[in-house]
Formats: structure tokens, sequence, C-alpha cells
């Protein structure tokens, strides 16, 4: 089965009208077929981008609640990876959510992200190594 890492800006796109992304994202995500992986400091920083209001805030939770992302937690490990990888990335630079779907890549093996930050994921290598495949398109 196909999987793929969600990070933030198409999370928050997907959830956001306004967004000028949102259609875009609504529609790679309607042709998706597979699992979708996220970690809690996306979900965090989507929530807090989706600004004050509850019922954005919520429609945040709900998503990963009803089942349209698997959320991982961190683990101590995964957590000194990522500070390794901020510092490694510190001229892109990369935050603490993309080092924590850096490091979920390292561990599962996928190397597909749906993200809108094309900058940090096309630098961004798994091991130092391989290349993320960047959606949408």
């Amino acid at each position: 089965m196909r999987s793929l890492l969600l990070d933030t800006g198409a999370f928050v796109a997907l959830l956001d009208k306004s967004e000028k992304q949102h259609n875009r994202c609504v529609i790679f995500l309607r042709e998706f077929k597979g699992k979708i992986l996220t970690t809690e400091p996306v979900l965090t920083e989507a929530v807090y981008l989706l600004g004050p209001s509850v019922k954005a805030q919520k429609a945040c939770m709900e998503f990963i609640l009803r089942g349209g992302a698997v959320l991982v937690p961190q683990s101590p490990e995964s957590l000194s990876r990522a500070v390794v990888l901020m510092e490694k990335y510190k001229d892109i630079p990369m935050d603490f959510a993309d080092a924590t779907l850096v490091t979920l890549a390292e561990e599962t093996s996928i190397d597909e992200v749906f993200t809108l930050d094309i900058k940090g994921f096309s630098a961004y290598r798994i091991h130092g190594k391989r290349p993320f495949i960047v959606w949408p398109e």
C-alpha cells in the first residue's frame, strides 16, 4: 500500500478554503489512494495556523480523528534525530515539524510528502541520501 507524509501547509490548505492552494490540495487528496501519516508537531502547527476559531481548530483535529491521517507520536529517539536534522539543515532553515516528518520518513521508509514547502522538501534527504517525492506537483 502506498503511504504519504502530511505536512502543515498542505494540511492547512485542505481545511481553509481561503488558502490559494485549497482546491489543488483537495483534488490531490481526493485522488490519493493509500495511507497518510503525520506527526504531533504538524498537527500542533496546523491548529495554530488555522487561528483562534474553535471551529477551524476542531476541523483539524476531526480530520485526524476520522482517519484522514494517522498521528504518529514522537519518541525520545525521534526527538534526538529531529535535533540533529534541524542543525544539519539550519541554513534552509528546517523547523521542528519538518524535522519530525523527515525523521518519520527515515523510520518508515516513506519518501512521498504532501506539502507546499517545495524549497525545504526538495533539499531534505532521507538518511542524508534519498530525496523526497513532493506532492501535489
